[in-house]
């Protein structure tokens, strides 16, 4: 497939890159960085960071945490006030995504797909 083309066997095109828009080397990757000239897709980079994320926050480790319920009004909140800004702004939104992950490259990422360019 594409990917096995693109991504493994490309040693000049980074594949992490190309499959999420971010690469754990940054800048000091050894292959390049192709940014599109036109998409529908923003990517929005650490954007949302979670109250509960333990990297970012260790001394919750030794207070108990959040509980759910606050850790999900947290994140509905922060939802609610990304999606009204970037509709107010640019257009109707087809899909909103964040992601919460560890990898100090992707923490708080956001995509987001408009209908219209």
């Amino acid at each position: 497939g594409i990917n096995a083309e693109y991504g493994e066997k490309d040693r000049v095109n980074c594949p992490f890159y190309f499959k999420t828009g971010a690469c754990t080397h940054g800048e000091r990757c050894s292959r390049q960085h192709n940014r599109p000239t036109y998409s529908q897709t923003v990517l929005l980079n650490h954007m949302y960071h979670c109250p509960a994320n333990f990297a970012l926050n260790p001394e919750l480790k030794n207070n108990g945490g959040f509980t759910e319920e606050f850790l999900q009004q947290h994140f509905d909140e922060f939802f609610e006030d990304v999606y009204v800004e970037l509709e107010d702004k640019y257009g109707a939104i087809e899909e909103l995504n964040v992601c919460e992950n560890l990898g100090d490259h992707l923490i708080g990422g956001h995509n987001s797909y408009f209908l219209h360019s």
